[in-house]
């Protein structure tokens, strides 16, 4: 059987047609090639290996929120450089980037809606807003998240996504493990319910925080959860480190969470455990 090929039939093509950017995506798990809108269509999850791809507040907030009935909070606050830090880059001119690249202010929305007829009060992270960074104005909008939850009476529900505590605020930013921190405190005192959904990647000062102080702990599959890297765990104890080392999988049989929850089923998930916990 003989093939055509153009090569041998010298035919040339003048113009190579162009694929639109955006329209393909790799997986990282099983390197197959995604159309893209298929994968939107499927909340941005992998049809091939179920990988779940990063992905905005936007689609938490309507994958979770009732239709309708998210208001937004606390818009108002902004990051300020205290410190006038710099590096390669200013830190003015990492958040003026950050919001041009977002349509963001900050790498955290807060509403409060209803999900499933049951209200509640609804936190998202950023992490393409400088890596999801805990700085001054994430640790007080997370405060703010929870002190209005106490008042309302609602359950407290955080979408983690995260690099860790903003170091371009310095020690301003490790204050927000504490004050978050005891925020939470009092709110279960209050009998509050609060539920994190740790999703990938979750680490640094998150997860030394409020990524691991929920009442019942939900992860997506495959997300990255922890403190330090696993490069600098390793060169630290140097051992070799067990495989799937800091995915919620691994972290689920170690006892640091709860539930492993596809996306597909998150919001069921979180009103059937809001109906029987909430106070």
């Amino acid at each position: 059987m003989s093939w055509f090929r153009r090569k041998d039939q010298k035919i040339n093509q003048l113009e190579k047609k162009s694929i639109p950017d955006g329209l393909w995506e790799k997986c990282p798990t099983c390197s197959e090639i995604v159309y893209r809108p298929e994968l939107e269509k499927n909340q941005m999850v992998c049809h091939h290996c179920d990988h779940h791809f990063r992905v905005s507040p936007q689609l938490y907030h309507d994958l979770l929120l009732d239709d309708g009935s998210g208001e937004r909070l606390f818009t108002d606050l902004k990051s300020k450089d205290f410190l006038k830090f710099k590096t390669g880059k200013k830190y003015e001119k990492q958040l003026m980037d950050a919001k041009g690249k977002t349509g963001e202010t900050e790498a955290i929305r807060v509403y409060q809606g209803k999900i499933n007829g049951l209200p509640l009060v609804l936190g998202m992270m950023n992490f393409k807003f400088i890596g999801g960074s805990m700085g001054s104005v994430v640790g007080e909008a997370v405060s703010r998240a929870i002190k209005k939850a106490d008042e309302e009476n609602i359950p407290f529900v955080l979408v983690c996504a995260s690099g860790g505590a903003r170091m371009q605020e310095g020690a301003i930013s490790l204050m927000q493990l504490a004050k978050t921190s005891a925020h939470l405190a009092k709110f279960a005192q209050n009998g509050g319910l609060y539920i994190p959904i740790l999703t990938d990647p979750t680490t640094g000062g998150v997860t030394a925080s409020f990524g691991m102080l929920g009442d019942v702990i939900l992860a997506e599959p495959g997300a990255l959860i922890g403190f330090a890297g696993p490069r600098v765990i390793k060169q630290t104890i140097g051992q070799d480190l067990p495989k799937g080392f800091q995915r919620s999988e691994f972290l689920l049989e170690k006892g640091f969470i709860d539930h492993i929850v596809p996306r597909s089923e998150m919001k069921d998930k979180l009103s059937r455990l809001i109906g029987i916990l909430a106070k």
